[in-house]
């Protein structure tokens, strides 16, 4: 388990903020659209660049917690969940020259 994942671990269980895994995945899905919806008001709607904001930072961040929480609550490693995903995108470039699933 990666070090972001312990600690986040460590403080749900340490704070009693255990829930089941649908609550994590409302909230996961909640917290993205936070975070879209904060992309677009920087952006006024993709008018302009996105610029970086401690705002941006903190959506961004509400959404690993989130995925590191759901992650936590079905008994996932995401450490090596990403390495999973990891090669199956490079092999994906490999074979056909785009990471996009068929």
């Amino acid at each position: 388990m990666c070090d972001w994942q312990e600690r986040v671990a460590t403080f749900v269980d340490t704070h009693g903020l255990t829930v089941s895994p649908a609550v994590r995945l409302l909230d996961l899905s909640s917290e993205v659209g936070e975070l879209a919806k904060a992309y677009l008001t920087a952006t006024e709607y993709t008018v302009s660049p996105m610029p970086p904001s401690a705002n941006w930072e903190e959506e961004l961040g509400d959404v690993l917690f989130a995925l590191l929480c759901l992650a936590h609550s079905t008994g996932i490693d995401m450490d090596a969940a990403l390495t999973r995903v990891l090669n199956k995108y490079a092999q994906r470039l490999s074979h056909r020259g785009s990471p996009a699933s068929k």
